[in-house]
């Protein structure tokens, strides 16, 4: 079955109710306040079944100008709207203003309802319509049809069907497939069930038993029944008009203008980039970080407007700005919005969302200027690109692009898959959820390969870089799954090598920048110590060498295995090392304990290297101590 929306639109007493009533049987006024004053007050819900088979929802919103952002509410995300317009009286403010609302959220198709015709002979008929001609000539309504009826008598009602139902199958259905997303229009308590919120199912389904996110409250609930117009249902889709019965949340914490989604994908935001149009009905310019209200959804906020690329704008002009929020709201690229004055409450223009989740922006900046030129013209790929490219040298995920661009998951895809074959992009998880264009990529492979460069520089006699440092040396934003594939494709490609746990270019060596041969000189000068080495400050001041230099190489045959570093200060050489680990060994295998001063005997030198010997060698775990004593290990042979 196909489900389309229909809201009305127009002006106080012109008859929206009673049009309504007469299509459907059902009076939309259901507060008691309305009935007593005869005026609608409240956003009202029915439906139609037409003769074709859709099923078509009304919602019916005042006329009244102090009622604006409820009519702002209900029209938001329709498919076609009903222009009425008295025959009595003809055409009044709020006929314009909401036509204005209406174009400004894009509504695509409508029509025009002249009501009350049983109250007016047929020449004002006539020239009511002529006014309507003139009043929707330069809109949307251009070429809509215009009929004449009345609630009273009925007549021109089955006209009014069949071209409803005729506007109906000219309308695309919404896409059933990418993100939930409800806008709360009402919320009230039913007997018996608990919470229940009605709204348009604006994108997305959502099924029965399924968990919800209440946005930007954050609550989080169980749908427990879902209705659409009256009827139980499994499932609701794009278009429908829908109430759910929600479990673990109470209607008190909930109002309208908030957003129903499934958890965890949308986020709501203070901040965004528009595009704005200003009415060339407005009555002045719309000036610079003025502060207006701000119609988005269901939801009413007040916008401070910092202008990008003009110091105003004047009526009728049009330009980019960032919108700063005194609430958070749910936006989503491509979203609608109206913006109304805030001390002479009126319909001054509005636009669309081009970026929900920006950064601040300097106004008059050439870059910033181009970008949001890109967002408001370019096509799906160039924004998917300009996105991807803006995410940096971290990658973005799916989830993320989901919230920034207006695209079906299915459409996301493959664009990125396309992207990828062309050489674009590159994935950077094995779910294929993340990416990252391909020049941060080769930034970040210059950027290795650069700190490894340098290090080599630095520290010419140093085998090489420690991957966590180097981890440390490159963007904060870049996660470990990332630079292990960028590791990777270094070490694959042979531009990088790895030993022991210590990452070079593989055109270092350390033999080739030791031009003085002073890495033999120091190895010699260690072997030749036996238990009692050198230590580099001593060989430093002995051949009036740099400390520190000396440091290096002697941390370099460390990682050579060729010196042991007992302690600081104290390295010995792996030959004399060995041969006393070997002889220690058999002395405790023979005598089965040993004191630190048969310890000193036996390797005839001075405590000062002797008790950090033997306490390495507890250290390394090959001996106990157990008082004065070492006895070896349980297990060690070794």
């Amino acid at each position: 079955m196909k489900y389309v929306i229909l809201g009305t639109a127009g002006h106080i007493d012109h008859g929206k109710t009673a049009l309504i009533k007469a299509l459907t049987g059902v009076d939309t006024d259901r507060l008691k306040e309305e009935k007593e004053r005869g005026i609608t007050i409240e956003l009202g819900f029915t439906f139609l079944n037409l003769p074709s088979g859709i099923k078509l929802g009304i919602i019916d919103v005042p006329g009244h100008e102090k009622f604006v952002k409820h009519m702002v509410a209900g029209v938001w995300g329709i498919d076609l709207v009903a222009l009425i317009i008295a025959a009595d009286e003809g055409i009044m403010p709020q006929t314009r203003e909401h036509l204005e609302i209406c174009e400004l959220l894009k509504v695509k198709k409508g029509l025009v309802v002249l009501t009350k015709i049983d109250l007016v002979d047929q020449e004002l008929i006539e020239i009511v319509k002529e006014e309507a001609s003139e009043l929707i000539k330069d809109t949307f309504l251009k070429e809509a049809p215009i009929l004449a009826v009345s609630s009273v008598t009925g007549q021109g009602i089955s006209e009014l069907v069949s071209v409803l139902d005729q506007l109906s199958q000219e309308v695309m259905e919404r896409p059933s497939e990418g993100l939930f997303r409800l806008p709360i229009d009402r919320v009230f308590v039913m007997k018996g069930f608990g919470t229940v919120i009605t709204g348009t199912v604006v994108s997305g389904n959502l099924s029965l038993g399924e968990s919800i996110e209440i946005l930007p409250s954050g609550l989080e609930a169980k749908v427990r029944n879902l209705q659409v117009y009256n009827q139980p249902v499994e499932r609701i889709v794009a278009g429908q008009r829908a109430a759910i019965n929600l479990q673990g949340v109470e209607a008190s914490q909930i109002e309208r203008g908030e957003v129903i989604v499934r958890p965890g994908t949308l986020l709501p935001t203070t901040l965004m980039d528009v595009y704005l149009e200003h009415l060339s009905s407005a009555e002045r310019p719309l000036k610079n970080r003025t502060i207006q209200r701000f119609h988005i959804g269901t939801l009413l906020a007040n916008a401070s407007i910092q202008l990008i690329d003009k110091e105003e704008l004047a009526p009728g002009e049009g330009g980019f700005a960032q919108l700063r929020l005194d609430r958070p709201v749910v936006a989503m690229s491509q979203d609608r919005f109206v913006i109304r004055g805030s001390s002479h409450i009126q319909t001054i223009g509005g636009g669309v969302v081009l970026d929900p989740h920006p950064e601040r922006h300097k106004r008059f900046s050439k870059a910033v200027i181009e970008d949001l030129t890109l967002l408001r013209d370019g096509n799906k790929e160039e924004i998917l690109r300009h996105h991807i490219l803006r995410s940096g040298m971290g990658g973005v995920t799916l989830e993320e692009l989901f919230r920034r661009i207006a695209l079906s998951p299915e459409e996301l895809k493959l664009l990125l898959k396309e992207m990828n074959e062309k050489g674009e992009v590159l994935f950077i998880d094995s779910e294929r959820s993340k990416a990252i264009h391909l020049s941060h990529y080769r930034q970040l492979k210059e950027m290795i390969i650069q700190q490894l460069r340098d290090f080599h520089h630095r520290f010419p006699l140093k085998s090489g870089l420690a991957r966590e440092e180097l981890r440390t040396k490159l963007p904060g934003e870049m996660d470990a799954r990332l630079f292990q594939i960028l590791l990777n494709d270094l070490l694959q490609s042979g531009e990088v090598s790895l030993e022991k746990d210590l990452l070079r270019l593989s055109t270092h060596s350390v033999s080739s920048m030791d031009e003085r041969g002073l890495v033999k000189r120091v190895e010699e000068a260690v072997l030749k110590g036996g238990l009692q080495p050198p230590s580099p400050k001593e060989l430093a001041e002995e051949w009036s060498e740099e400390e520190n230099h000396l440091q290096t190489i002697f941390d370099h045959l460390v990682h050579q295995g060729r010196f042991i570093k007992i302690k600081e200060g104290i390295y010995l050489h792996q030959l004399p090392f060995h041969q006393l680990k070997e002889e220690l060994i058999h002395y405790l295998k023979e005598h089965k304990e040993i004191t630190t001063a048969q310890f000193k005997e036996m390797t005839k030198a001075s405590r000062k290297y002797t008790i950090p010997i033997i306490e390495y060698f507890d250290q390394i775990k090959l001996t106990l101590r157990i008082g004065d004593k070492r006895i070896l290990r349980t297990g060690r042979t070794d």
